[in-house]
């Protein structure tokens, strides 16, 4: 399929986006709208529209996890984009991520295999993807490596997405699974993985962790290869969608050279973001309360690896922008608003 089909084939798109209050469900939204799809979403009433405000795009109101209210919004839609995820990797009790994250989605798979659909693109993660010491670059088809130590968010992770490949498999269901690494760039109304580049763009962090980085990519970029997956992925594969690897300092540092912001400028060892990590816990467990660090969520953040997207690129067409861009335009946004404020 060339371009200009492919242009097509999302123009003339029926569109169901469940999840478009999170920054790439929202993202997926505008991407659909810019290219003419007819879009539909199913929110909440509680849900944020930040992302989607003033689009022209059919708004329905329901539990995405009632069949009832899934079934009607996925009426007459040809393409399902499912973007919902709970990624609160510091809870202390899994329970409500394997809740939401393979039992609500599970819910949503058994409407989707009567409904007639060209495709079910499923918005995974890169934690779902093995990890290499050494510096190794792994890629769809390197074998998961380190299940012993994935945690309750990384287990329902890998849940989900071995439980729509299930259904690709054994019922037919015509879905494509895109794993996204971290995602960068505006409006992200509620940052979690932007909240480093929210604090270094706001001058609030004199820090970076030293020895340590991730796998990074725009928002825009993200959101272009999900719609590119409906149109051009295989059914029943796996796309890493991920820009390339990038160490905390230089996230940081592109953040805060963005808006003028001070550099962080101390080095911090992983060794103490681990102390403080295994403190925290001890606080949570007395308090009864999550915390936003824990030593699952250090864990995560020092255990990545290099990953390869040639084969988003090769079979999508899928072409990233230098992560750095949107690294910039977020911090932008972040000072912005907070100056709005």
């Amino acid at each position: 399929m060339d371009a200009d089909d492919a242009a097509a084939a999302i123009a003339g798109q029926r569109a169901l986006v469940l999840g478009a209050s999170g920054n790439v469900g929202a993202c997926v939204v505008r991407h659909l709208a810019a290219a003419g799809a007819d879009v539909r979403v199913l929110l909440r009433a509680s849900s944020s529209t930040n992302g989607i405000d003033g689009l022209d795009i059919d708004r329905r109101y329901g539990n995405p996890f009632d069949p009832a209210a899934v079934a009607a919004a996925m009426a007459d839609r040809d393409v399902v984009y499912y973007c919902i995820v709970d990624t609160r990797a510091e809870l202390r009790d899994p329970a409500p991520l394997f809740a939401t994250n393979v039992e609500g989605l599970r819910t949503v798979l058994d409407v989707a295999v009567d409904a007639d659909l060209r495709r079910f693109v499923f918005c995974s993660t890169i934690g779902t993807v093995a990890v290499e010491r050494g510096g190794a670059t792994v890629d769809e088809d390197t074998p998961f490596n380190w299940a012993d130590r994935a945690g309750g968010y990384i287990q329902s992770r890998r849940q989900a997405e071995d439980l729509v490949l299930s259904y690709a498999r054994q019922r037919a269901l015509p879905a494509v699974v895109v794993n996204v690494s971290n995602p960068y760039g505006p409006p992200d109304w509620q940052p979690r993985q932007g909240v480093f580049v929210q604090m270094a763009a706001l001058g609030k962090m004199s820090i970076y962790i030293r020895g340590i980085g991730s796998e990074v990519v725009g928002i825009d970029d993200a959101a272009d290869a999900m719609v590119r997956a409906s149109v051009r992925g295989r059914v029943g594969e796996r796309y890493i969608v991920s820009e390339r690897y990038m160490s905390h300092r230089e996230l940081v540092t592109t953040a805060a050279d963005a808006v003028g912001a001070r550099r962080p400028r101390i080095g911090v060892p992983m060794a103490v973001i681990r102390m403080v990590a295994g403190v925290a816990d001890a606080i949570a467990a007395v308090s009864r309360r999550d915390l936003p660090l824990s030593r699952q969520g250090a864990w995560l953040l020092e255990h990545t690896s290099p990953a390869s997207h040639a084969k988003a690129t090769r079979e999508l067409g899928w072409e990233p922008q230098p992560t750095e861009h949107f690294i910039a335009r977020a911090a932008e946004n972040y000072l912005r608003r907070s100056r709005s404020t």
